[in-house]
């Protein structure tokens, strides 16, 4: 495996250099466009618009578009940026591990270090460990600054990319609906969810993937795919919930042979919750508040 980006990263005034790996790899199938008629390979060519010649990769460079005409951006210029993470990744806080919002956490990179900089790297790692924490660090990768995360796993210091701040949005813009949901319906789905727990997640495959990929053998062989009825979406009308949770519970319980799971009795019908208007005046209101404070994007 080779390293996409090497450079350093800075805790305090200890600097660890380091490579960087990617952490995960895709293994969906590719499908190309083909013409119909004839069955030519659709490709996309780089053609400037305004000579129409085709153009190879070193003929390209990169560039900013204003009012008054594009101003180019080389690699030297990004190279040359005054950016103290142009090459490090620098540790700015340590923070606990529950306090990351997932929804935050983008590509991940594996960290790895060798000869001097071996001990430095085993203080950060096992500094982690015992703080039971996650470090906020920033670097630059890609022509751009970025956030990251720095957690350890399996004895590798894992490099998460994470979203800036401003990049997410706000729950808000989301209609939260206002429903009434028994105490009862909510144990059982609590039961629901007991009996579902322990799952091993290493277990768990892309169906989808191995369906493409025996759908292709198929058709390479020159055999014709048996149709295959799809699952069809859950009905939109009014269905008796409790009944569903109990048979979801019963169906889970059976689809795990030899797991400890079990069936929970639901409880006696209680007092309904609902979300009140006033409290979902409440939440729109936080969340106006909070998107007003923010301050806005420099160009």
């Amino acid at each position: 495996m080779r390293p996409i980006w090497s450079g350093a990263i800075s805790f305090g005034l200890v600097t660890i250099p380091i490579k960087v790996f990617p952490a995960t790899e895709s293994h969906s199938i590719s499908l190309h466009q083909f013409h119909t008629a004839d069955g030519g390979r659709i490709r996309y060519r780089k053609v400037c618009e305004v000579d129409g010649k085709e153009l190879t990769s070193e003929e390209i460079t990169r560039g900013y578009e204003t009012a008054v005409g594009t101003i180019p951006v080389t690699d030297e210029d990004l190279d040359a940026l005054p950016l103290p993470t142009a090459k490090a990744i620098e540790i700015v806080a340590f923070v606990p591990t529950e306090s990351m919002d997932p929804i935050r956490i983008g590509a991940s990179y594996y960290l790895a270090a060798e000869g001097v900089a071996a001990k430095p790297y085993e203080l950060l790692r096992q500094a982690l460990e015992r703080s039971s924490k996650v470090a906020v660090a920033k670097f630059a990768m890609r022509d751009r600054e970025r956030l990251g995360l720095l957690r350890v796993l399996d004895d590798v210091i894992v490099l998460h990319g994470m979203r800036w701040p401003d990049e997410i949005r706000d729950s808000g813009q989301v209609e939260v609906p206002d429903v009434e949901v028994s105490d009862e319906e909510i144990e059982a789905a609590v039961a629901l969810a007991d009996t579902l727990s322990g799952r091993d997640l290493g277990e768990m495959r892309d169906e989808y993937r191995e369906a493409l990929e025996k759908l292709i053998e198929a058709k390479t062989a020159g055999a014709r795919p048996e149709p295959v009825e799809a699952p069809q979406p859950a009905s939109a009308e009014v269905v008796d919930l409790m009944a569903m949770l109990e048979k979801s519970v019963s169906e889970a319980k059976a689809s795990r042979t030899g797991a400890d799971a079990t069936v929970h009795d639901l409880p006696a019908a209680k007092k309904t919750t609902k979300k009140t208007a006033a409290k979902k005046t409440a939440v729109k209101e936080a969340a106006a508040k909070k998107s007003a404070g923010r301050k806005p994007r420099s160009a």
